[in-house]
């Protein structure tokens, strides 16, 4: 589980040098939320899902709340939810979401930048099979035991819990997600260091320098794309 949590460490550490790339997708996924359904995330679990997860990312106030009064307001920009598949070099594998109100725009661009970093674009479930949607919940100033002990009492199941870098990681089924916040709020925890599903690999492959400066490239470059929301891979990354 260590290269997991290494993984989504490194994806989170990527806000510090963008944050306003992060905060403007960040506010796309609320407005959509907002929009699917009620713009209150106490009767819209989608939404509260979002904001918990934006919580994490230190997302301002002011973003959150032009998103869902963008909602509020009948904006009649739609987005379609979309995801992409393919291959990075020597057996590395991506999955890309997106929000987008171009479909063409968004599938060249994905697929340019899969082109142009030594990938290729592959056919749908040519990729996810290989990884498990999973809830991923993280914080400090508890031991696993702790937390396990609180859990077990709540009678929330989840598949790990460990301790890595001084906070405790929580991995659980997407179904979970809920239950194990809630059964952490009631024991007076509020505060996350992650909070989201995800998607993680079932197996990592490590890279030869070379090919892991494409590969980072290739990355860089599907994350910069304004229409691109998410992306999960399973190269490992050093420590």
């Amino acid at each position: 589980m260590g290269r997991k949590w290494n993984n989504i460490k490194e994806k989170k550490a990527a806000k510090d040098k963008s944050t306003s790339r992060i905060y403007a997708k960040f506010g796309r996924e609320i407005y959509v939320a907002a929009k699917q359904g009620e713009p209150d995330p106490e009767s819209n679990q989608a939404l509260k899902f979002v904001l918990e997860r934006a919580k994490t990312y230190s997302v301002p106030k002011h973003i959150i709340d032009r998103a869902i009064e963008k909602a509020k307001g009948g904006s009649d920009e739609n987005y379609d939810e979309l995801r992409y598949e393919g291959f990075g070099p020597n057996g590395s594998m991506v999955i890309v979401d997106a929000l987008t109100n171009n479909v063409n725009r968004t599938a060249s661009e994905v697929r340019a930048a899969f082109g142009k970093n030594g990938g290729n674009m592959g056919v749908s479930g040519s990729v996810a099979y290989m990884f498990d949607q999973t809830a991923v919940i993280g914080l400090e100033g508890k031991t696993a035991d702790e937390v396990l002990e609180l859990l077990m009492e709540a009678d929330v199941d989840v598949r790990d819990i460990l301790e890595e870098d001084e906070a405790v990681i929580i991995y659980a089924d997407p179904d979970q997600f809920q239950a194990v916040q809630d059964a952490l709020n009631q024991a007076g925890i509020s505060e996350f260091t992650v909070a989201e599903i995800t998607m993680l690999a079932q197996n990592y492959v490590t890279l030869s320098e070379d090919d892991l400066a494409k590969f980072e490239k290739l990355i860089d470059t599907l994350e910069d794309l304004e229409d691109v929301q998410q992306v999960y891979h399973n190269v490992e990354f050093d420590e």
